[in-house]
């Protein structure tokens, strides 16, 4: 058992899969340390373990018992094990030619006895072995060898799992975040005023903070859409949302509420004059008019802004807020900012 051979498939595909285990949340999950766990007592030894041999570096996916450090795959004897994909057993470590001289053989915790299995996350795919050690020589029966094929087997099948639920989060965040997003502008949908714009503006709030909220219309619109077809409108509203997210911070929310209005959150402002200079820089970069397809197209904007808790305990009422202040920019005679005080 454990004789050199080449790989057992192209290392880059093997990295490829490793890599994908590598990538999950970080931390053991309670099912890969119960079966280290479960291995140290079955066999009896000072350590078990689940490692993953990556390009340079041996990943501890968990251990049981001493605790040792990652380390460079050279010196791994799981290296041998993935190299070989077959079990490898040192009854006493001190006495191998070759592994005699590692660091953790001479020198703490002085291992003398290495069994180790390959985990492969797919068939022909090794990605690391499920392995025991212990401070004194030993020797294992076939049975116990075949035992501790299949907690390898076991190891294998409980990555496999842990990659499909990441995946499957992966997936279905996917699928959350299509479904708020506005597909022309990239901008967020109303769906996310519930599902993100409360409970960041709620941790703002419950921490005794502000959080502000600019309401955008972009004036003549309708008529870009009645004059020159809804396909240059179309092209406006994309030009409008990447001036707009220039404008904006990386933390600000901007989302299309429908049509040509925009709402603009903004967490934890300094103060109001803060969401004033925002909306200034926003009718500033609107008064520029848009070129499609030679034309230039005008489109400024009128902006309501408001700030929480001042005006409202929550998104509603913050809307309903910046819903007045737009009102009173466009009856003033639009292009223009107004905020809607306490």
């Amino acid at each position: 058992m454990g004789q050199s051979a080449p790989w057992p498939v192209n290392e880059a595909e093997r990295l490829v899969a490793v890599r994908s285990i590598l990538s999950l949340q970080s931390g053991p999950t309670p099912e890969l340390a119960a079966l280290s766990d479960l291995a140290k007592s079955v066999f009896g030894m000072d350590r078990a373990a689940i490692h993953i041999v990556d390009e340079d570096w041996l990943r501890i996916a968990h251990q049981a018992g001493i605790q040792v450090s990652e380390c460079s795959r050279d010196i791994s004897i799981c290296t041998r094990v993935v190299l070989s994909n077959d079990v490898l057993v040192v009854p006493d470590l001190s006495l191998h030619p070759e592994l005699r001289g590692f660091p953790y053989v001479t020198g703490g915790p002085q291992f003398r006895f290495y069994a180790g299995a390959p985990i492969e996350l797919e068939p022909g795919l090794t990605v690391g072995a499920f392995c025991i050690l212990d401070t004194s020589p030993r020797q294992l029966q076939p049975s116990e060898v075949e035992s501790l094929r299949q907690f390898s087997v076991l190891a294998g099948a409980l990555l496999r799992l842990q990659k499909a639920n990441f995946t499957m989060s992966l997936a279905e965040r996917a699928l959350r975040e299509a479904a708020m997003t506005d597909p022309l502008t990239g901008f967020y949908n109303r769906k996310a005023l519930s599902a993100l714009v409360d409970s960041q503006m709620y941790a703002a709030l419950q921490s005794n903070e502000t959080f502000g909220a600019l309401y955008l219309d972009m004036d003549g619109f309708k008529a870009i859409n009645d004059t020159l077809g809804h396909s240059v409108g179309d092209r406006v509203l994309h030009d409008a949302a990447a001036r707009i997210r220039e404008v904006i911070r990386p933390t600000d929310i901007a989302v299309r509420m429908g049509g040509d209005e925009f709402a603009v959150f903004v967490p934890r402002p300094a103060d109001s004059s803060e969401l004033a200079a925002l909306a200034e820089r926003l009718l500033e970069a609107f008064r520029q008019p848009f070129t499609i397809e030679g034309r230039h197209i005008h489109a400024p904007l009128s902006i309501g802004g408001a700030i929480a808790p001042q005006a409202g305990q929550d998104c509603l009422a913050l809307l309903q807020s910046v819903d007045e202040a737009l009102y009173q920019a466009k009856k003033a005679g639009r292009d223009r900012f107004v905020s809607r005080a306490s």
